[in-house]
């Protein structure tokens, strides 16, 4: 049973959020949207491709002006503007106008990718999300930041552009092995953990079914987790304040993915980047010891990672300071005062951070003890 979630910008309504569980009513959205009168170009990444784009392509195919499917390599090393000309140059060959639309079909990289494309091709044109891991549908697809990679640093070129739609059909999660899924988890997680504590205690309540993909606990998951992030997002679309909350975990997460080469999932860094967020909040007495010991802790049913070896710690506090969240010299961090409860810090010192970074670190002298 599909269900939909509204979205407002500036207290108007924006886009719908629908959760269902097959693309059964995937033309029947896109066409209360015009887009019978449309060219329609899918963008998607290759391994995406092989499992769902021909099916949609055959959905669009003769309902609207034109069908055409754009595919790019798998990987977060092509999310970039490199890519980004390619899709120009398909569309500019396929002849689409600004009154067409693009359709961004697979994860964050896709999304963020295609979003961006839209947001500057022709100076805009429309786009529907339709996400297929749970990354992507616990919160990229959400809110109209597009983007893409610049020389390694993550989402240092984008813009504000929402969707049209955001088509969620949580069927396709069942084709993402157990790595990916469980990355997207951690944005799941973070949702709890900054503005729910009821939710963040539901997911350990329903952590069994969770891990084992029940189609019907993940859909009122998702709903729980979108929820969060719609009340964020309408208080401040363009993150000139609130907004920033939802970083919670990925200052210090993005330096590691970058330190790491991207070889480690977005999630998995964005735990990594929790547990070292939830461990100086600790030190600054807002968290006590035993609700630091707790959130680090509830990673591991998940699958996900609270320690990491191979990273050099200064390193990753060089890398903090590249990160997008710089305001005037000053890193703005975001802390726990509770479970539900998180705060921007702008008084995070280097020392803080570097302690941080070594109490995930998983070195060789700890291995020998």
């Amino acid at each position: 049973m599909s269900e939909r979630l509204p979205i407002l910008y500036n207290k108007k309504p924006c886009y719908d959020i629908v959760f269902t569980q097959s693309f059964d009513e995937l033309w029947d959205e896109l066409k209360a949207l015009g887009c019978d009168g449309k060219r329609l170009c899918i963008v998607t990444d290759s391994r995406v491709d092989g499992f769902y784009g021909n099916e949609i392509l055959g959905i669009l195919k003769d309902r609207c002006l034109k069908a055409v499917k754009y595919v790019f390599p798998n990987g977060e090393e092509n999310k970039n503007l490199d890519t980004v000309k390619g899709v120009y140059r398909f569309l500019i060959e396929e002849g689409f106008d600004r009154k067409d639309m693009l359709i961004a079909l697979g994860g964050g990289v896709v999304g963020d990718l295609t979003g961006y494309a839209a947001a500057t091709y022709l100076r805009g044109v429309d786009f529907v999300q339709v996400p297929t891991t749970l990354l992507a549908q616990a919160d990229s697809s959400i809110g109209g930041k597009t983007g893409v990679d610049f020389d390694g640093y993550k989402n240092m070129v984008g813009a504000f552009k929402m969707p049209r739609l955001v088509y969620m059909n949580l069927a396709t999660l069942s084709t993402l092995d157990d790595r990916q899924f469980f990355s997207g988890f951690a944005e799941v997680m973070k949702h709890g953990l900054i503005r729910d504590s009821l939710f963040y205690e539901w997911l350990i309540e329903n952590m069994y079914e969770i891990c084992e993909r029940d189609l019907n606990v993940l859909q009122e998951m998702l709903q729980r987790s979108c929820s969060v992030k719609k009340m964020v997002v309408e208080k401040d679309p363009t993150e000139q304040g609130e907004r920033a909350l939802l970083n919670y975990g990925h200052t210090i997460g993005h330096a590691v993915e970058k330190y790491k080469n991207f070889a480690l999932y977005h999630g998995e860094c964005v735990a990594l980047g929790c547990v070292a967020a939830a461990y100086i909040s600790w030190k600054k007495e807002l968290l006590s010891m035993d609700e630091y010991y707790e959130i680090r802790d509830m990673f591991v049913p998940f699958n996900l990672p609270i320690s990491i070896e191979g990273i050099e710690p200064r390193e990753i506090v060089r890398l903090t300071k590249s990160d997008k969240k710089m305001e005037g010299g000053t890193l703005k961090f975001v802390l726990l005062k509770k479970i539900g409860k998180a705060v921007i810090d702008r008084t995070v010192t280097e020392e803080e951070i570097l302690n941080a970074v070594n109490e995930i670190y998983f070195s060789e002298e700890d291995a020998h003890e």
